[in-house]
């Protein structure tokens, strides 16, 4: 049996114990955030780079940013963390898959997108569903959906920091990134991109689709910014509630110092 090179990485996860009933709030005795370091297989590891868009400017975008506060953290992001994680994956051969939204355009004639489908194939099992109540999703629109910064943002695309490179591959949902898990080998996918309590988690490939294929999903924290609320937006608590999520039932959560230094050491 050939003998499995693991690397070593520090990784953030949760210890959700032990609730101490002898204080006010029992949950405060939970060890809470700590770390360990842990052997991963990087040769089955991918960076999944999902929905890390263009996201334009308040002139050219101003109702995506005025439904979106998060945009421009991402937009920093995209600026300062993206152009150094891709290259030093790139550098040292680390696999990178880019997950897109569902029923876009701006990547369907692209070649690593069709050789996805190729891969993939159309044999997707049938969903049952039931018929929508469409007046409840028209009470829905016209009660969330502000009509005063314009009716629709701007087209899809990749942002110029995540444009896929090479034969990086291309997929849009779980079928598709299935697929491209097996060929390549793959069982643990590391998601950055935006956002993690919206899409990373719950869109079309995004790690609640992946956990239930027995993939590890984990993500890197400067790496991804959260959809905060009027109420939470001051202290990106809903980021902070997503990392927990991830490190408590999904997987780790890296910090990018760290994940660098392992990609030069295993370099």
């Amino acid at each position: 049996m050939q003998k499995v090179a693991r690397t070593i990485i520090r990784a953030n996860y949760y210890k959700q114990h032990s609730a101490d009933y002898n204080l006010d709030v029992p949950a405060e005795g939970y060890t809470g955030w700590t770390s360990a370091n842990i052997e991963v297989d990087f040769d089955r590891t991918a960076l999944a780079v999902m929905h890390a868009w263009d996201n334009g400017t308040m002139e050219t975008n101003p109702r995506g940013y005025h439904c979106h506060e998060y945009l421009p953290r991402a937009n920093k992001i995209l600026h300062t963390v993206f152009p150094v994680l891709l290259s030093a994956a790139r550098s040292s051969r680390f696999k990178i898959f880019h997950v897109v939204e569902r029923g876009g355009k701006y990547y369907q004639n692209h070649p690593n997108y069709l050789a996805t489908v190729a891969l993939a194939g159309s044999n997707y099992p049938p969903n049952e569903q039931l018929d929508s109540d469409h007046s409840l999703m028209k009470w829905r629109e016209e009660l969330n959906i502000p009509t005063h910064h314009g009716k629709h943002s701007i087209a899809r695309n990749f942002a110029p920091e995540a444009v896929p490179q090479g034969d990086e591959p291309i997929a849009k949902d779980d079928h598709q990134l299935f697929a491209l898990c097996k060929k390549h080998n793959v069982n643990h996918l590391i998601y950055v991109g935006f956002a993690i309590n919206a899409c990373l988690l719950v869109s079309p490939g995004g790690m609640l689709d992946m956990s239930r294929r027995k993939v590890f999903c984990s993500t890197i924290r400067q790496a991804t910014t959260a959809v905060e609320s009027k109420e939470s937006a001051r202290k990106e608590s809903h980021k902070e509630e997503a990392l927990w999520r991830i490190g408590l039932d999904f997987g780790f959560v890296f910090d990018l110092e760290d994940f660098l230094d392992t990609l030069r050491r295993k370099g």
